[in-house]
This record gives structure tokens, C-alpha cells and sequence, in this order.
């Protein structure tokens, strides 16, 4: 890996500076790509962007910015943002009037305050090398400051035709993964969360890791056959479960539907008069687990209401510490608070439905 100091002004990088969802963000007169396959759409925050432009404004210096050097399709050399896409995105839209910083917009600015900006030198480091050796450099220099995702470094691990095609349907504002299933994704669209939510799903249905499922894509031209995948997946989820609830966001509807999406007993109606009934049980205290509850019958996922300690207390006084099934004596440590009448049969965790069982006693009637 070779790198080499570079000083570029901020009128240069923005000379020739286009900004678009399709074709990219080019700029340095169409000789820099600003936002390669690998980088993360921009994701500053109004405060952290207006800082930048201050700084420059004050002339503080700014972190240094890397460069790697790149072979253009018509031969000549060119540039990629290997680090540093944000402020330098700051800076051009800034420049070219997009947005304004203390109520004040490029082009309203005095023309020596214009001419500082303009003339201000950005420190710049230009790495050639390998693609191997760039991507590690990419790694470690994003060690440091706001660090990348998982999935935005395995964007850059498995760059080509296929990455880019999925991050169409998953990775941009008000992408069509958004629009079709805002409703049961949490994350940002921008920060890859919805791309690794749908990789982590599709992977999981051919047993693979997301790594793996990347790899055998990284040269196909399209990732039609995932975004198919994951409308599948959100199709059968409206189809089972129509009622929409705040509950079901963020939950894994792509392994319920590898795992479930082929049973036949699966009534929305049914379905529906259960959720509406757990929903009102005051013992069900996890709300958004009622889903897979009813899809895998494990009572675990509900995370039922147990006894309190001052409960415990009570019923074992009440019961002078003999366990009612054993008639042993046991001090309270060695006892467990257990439902008289079982939740599933339509107990309820009350005082009169508690007794306390020594722990051979409630294992064995567990077992039972």
C-alpha cells in the first residue's frame, strides 16, 4: 500500500460537484467518486454538517480526509472517498446552496468570506494499492470516529453488481422496503439495518450466514430474487396476521416464515380473537411475544407475570413452610412459587392461585 500526502482545496473538490440517487455523487471536476459502492448513504445529522461548515469558516482544521486511487473507464486515473464522504459532502452542498448555516447561504456570503471557503485546504491522503490492501485500510481507518455497521462493512467486503441492486430496494430513503413494510422493520433504511434484516432472513432459509449468501451474489446483476423473497415474507405476514399493532415491529417475520409459512392450521380469524385475548391478559407482560407464542406455543415468549417476593412470602407463612404435596418442611429458599391452576388452563397469578412446592415437588409437577 502506498500513500501519499495530498493538498486540495475546497473550490477543487467541488468543482464539477453532482449529487444523485442513481448515478452517484461525483466531484474534484468528475475526477472524484464521492460515494463509492462500498461507503453508507449520508447520514450527518443537521448539527454535526453545520459544524463542519463553521470550522471551515474559522479556519480550524478539519480531520484529514483518504482518497484511494482508482483507474477510470476511460483510462485515466481517478479517486474514491475511502474516508471522509460526509464532510466532504457538507462542504460541496454548502458550496453549491443547498443549505444555509446560521441563516446565511453560500451565495449570500461576502465575497471574501466565499473566497476563504473556497481556498480552504483540505489535508488529503491518497492510497494505491490492492483492492484487498484498500478494503483492510478501510477497515481500520473507520476504527476511529462514527464507526461503521456490520452490514455498511460488508457492503464494502462484497461490492459489486448485486450489493448495489439490493441496496436500491433496502438501503435509501423512502426506499421500496420502506414503503412496503415500514410498518414492521425498526432500524434505518441508510444505515443498512433494513438490508441486513432481510440478508439475515434469506440467509436463515438456506442455512447459510449472511457472509456466505453475499459471496455466492457478489457478480449477479440483480437482487430481484431477494427482494421477491422478502415481499413473500411480508405477504404472508398481512395474510396471517391483518390487524395491524405497534407490537409487530422490529420482530423476526422472516424466520416465523421459513419456519411456519408452509402450515396449513394457521387461522387469521382464530388467530386474531387469541392476540385480542392476550393482549388484555394482565399476566402477559411481554405484548410483541404474543406472535411467536401463538406460532411456536412456547409460553417463554410471553414472559408471564411471576410471584412477587412479598407474594412467596405470604403463601409460605400461610402454609408454615410444609410444601402441600411432599407435607415436608422447607425453608424458603428451597421452595418455588407455583400456579394452583396453570396459566394455559385460565389461572392467574393471584394470591389464591399460589402455592408454594419445595423443588423436587415442582419439577415433578412440571414434568406431569
Amino acid at each position: 500500500m502506498e500513500i501519499t500526502e495530498r493538498k486540495v482545496t475546497v473550490g477543487e473538490v467541488c468543482e464539477g460537484y453532482f449529487n444523485d440517487e442513481e448515478e452517484g455523487v461525483v466531484g474534484y471536476n468528475e475526477r472524484l467518486d464521492i460515494r463509492p459502492k462500498y461507503q453508507r448513504e449520508f447520514v450527518y445529522k443537521d448539527a454535526q454538517r453545520d459544524e463542519v461548515i463553521r470550522s471551515v469558516m474559522k479556519g480550524l482544521p478539519l480531520n484529514v480526509i483518504y482518497w484511494c486511487k482508482v483507474r477510470k473507464e476511460d483510462g485515466s486515473d481517478g479517486f474514491e472517498v475511502l474516508d471522509g464522504q460526509q464532510r466532504t459532502i457538507a462542504l460541496c452542498e454548502y458550496v453549491d446552496g443547498s443549505f444555509s448555516v446560521d441563516e446565511k447561504y453560500f451565495y449570500n456570503l461576502p465575497k471574501d468570506q466565499k473566497e476563504k471557503i473556497l481556498s480552504y485546504p483540505l489535508f488529503v491522503y491518497v492510497c494505491d494499492g490492492t483492492d484487498s490492501e484498500k478494503l483492510e485500510w478501510f477497515r481500520i481507518i473507520n476504527i476511529a470516529g462514527e464507526r461503521l455497521t456490520d452490514q455498511e462493512l460488508r457492503n464494502a467486503v462484497y461490492a459489486g453488481s448485486w450489493t448495489s441492486d439490493a441496496k436500491r430496494y433496502f438501503s435509501k430513503t423512502g426506499c421500496p422496503a420502506n414503503a412496503l413494510a415500514g410498518d414492521y422493520l425498526k432500524g434505518s433504511s441508510i444505515r443498512q439495518e433494513y438490508l441486513e434484516t432481510a440478508l439475515k432472513w434469506a440467509s436463515d432459509a438456506e442455512n447459510k450466514t449472511i457472509e456466505a449468501y453475499m459471496a455466492e451474489r457478489q457478480n449477479d446483476p440483480s437482487a430481484v430474487q431477494l427482494w421477491n423473497y422478502f415481499r413473500s415474507v411480508v405477504d404472508w405476514t398481512r395474510a396471517i396476521f391483518p390487524v395491524k399493532r405497534k407490537e409487530m415491529k422490529g420482530l423476526a417475520w422472516g424466520l416465523f416464515y421459513n419456519r411456519y409459512g408452509t402450515r396449513k392450521d394457521l387461522d387469521p380469524e382464530k388467530l386474531e380473537r387469541e392476540i385480542q385475548r392476550l393482549m388484555a391478559d394482565n399476566d402477559v407482560t411481554s405484548k410483541s411475544g404474543v406472535y411467536e407464542y401463538l406460532l411456536s406455543g412456547e409460553e417463554r415468549k410471553l414472559s408471564l407475570r411471576q410471584f412477587s417476593d412479598e407474594d412467596r412470602r405470604e403463601v409460605y407463612e400461610r402454609q408454615k413452610g410444609v410444601c402441600p404435596l411432599c407435607k415436608e418442611h422447607f425453608a424458603i429458599e428451597e421452595m418455588h412459587a407455583d400456579h394452583i391452576v396453570p396459566w394455559s388452563k385460565g389461572g392467574k397469578t393471584k394470591l389464591d392461585n399460589c402455592q408454594m412446592l419445595c423443588k423436587k415437588c415442582n419439577l415433578s409437577k412440571s414434568d406431569s
